[in-house]
């Protein structure tokens, strides 16, 4: 066993949430706080220094780099730090990106203290420490695949949600508006719906897309 404790990066664009991160890991044997981002592009930039072990990404921040892209990012480096997504939302269109770029792990802010330290140490010896809500929906996924929906398609019908018609989604994701109606297409098949209204409200109801 080595003495060495775990050094923390806390990126999260609430001062509030990062004292409260602070305040409750430090009292963790093993676990110190090095430092704090309140912007993806700090985090990523502070993670590059070397000292960093397991850096706590928020997935939103106000502006610029969200906190998927900033995995990616330092996900990419060598010697990179584990990242440890602590956010509010586990819905498929915020976990499933976040997985993808590279996240060891994955908790959300109203996890209890000791899970929050357990997930630290967890990410920190390279292991997957997932909320137990987001790794009963990967399950589900892997368990039925025909009625999950795809990383581009769950895009399309957040936006959607969002109040943007097909052009206007099409402009956002680079698509044509064909395009869109096509994954839009998928998307009622798989819900079994045939609208717009009826795919959000269905996708909401299954955690595939945020409330």
């Amino acid at each position: 066993m080595t003495d060495t404790p775990i050094r923390l990066l806390l990126a999260d664009d609430h001062p509030v949430v990062r004292a409260g991160l602070r305040a409750v890991l430090e009292t963790e044997p093993g676990i110190e706080v090095a430092a704090e981002a309140a912007t993806a592009e700090e985090a990523v930039a502070r993670a590059t220094v070397g000292d960093i072990d397991v850096v706590l990404m928020d997935l939103q921040f106000g502006g610029g780099m969200n906190g998927a892209e900033a995995t990616a990012a330092i996900a990419a480096r060598p010697e990179a730090p584990r990242v440890l997504i602590v956010t509010t939302y586990d819905s498929d269109a915020d976990t499933l990106p976040a997985i993808e770029a590279g996240a060891t792990g994955y908790l959300l802010k109203d996890a209890p203290p000791e899970d929050l330290a357990e997930a630290v140490r967890t990410a920190a010896a390279g292991r997957t420490a997932l909320a137990p809500a987001v790794a009963d929906r990967l399950m589900n996924r892997l368990r039925t695949p025909g009625t999950t929906l795809t990383r581009r398609e769950t895009e399309v019908l957040a936006l959607v949600a969002g109040g943007l018609s097909n052009q206007a989604v099409g402009h956002r994701l680079h698509l044509t508006e064909g395009t869109v109606k096509s994954h839009l297409a998928r998307v009622y098949a798989k819900l079994g719906v045939d609208s717009r209204t009826a795919a959000v409200a269905a996708a909401t109801s299954l955690g595939l897309i945020r409330r």
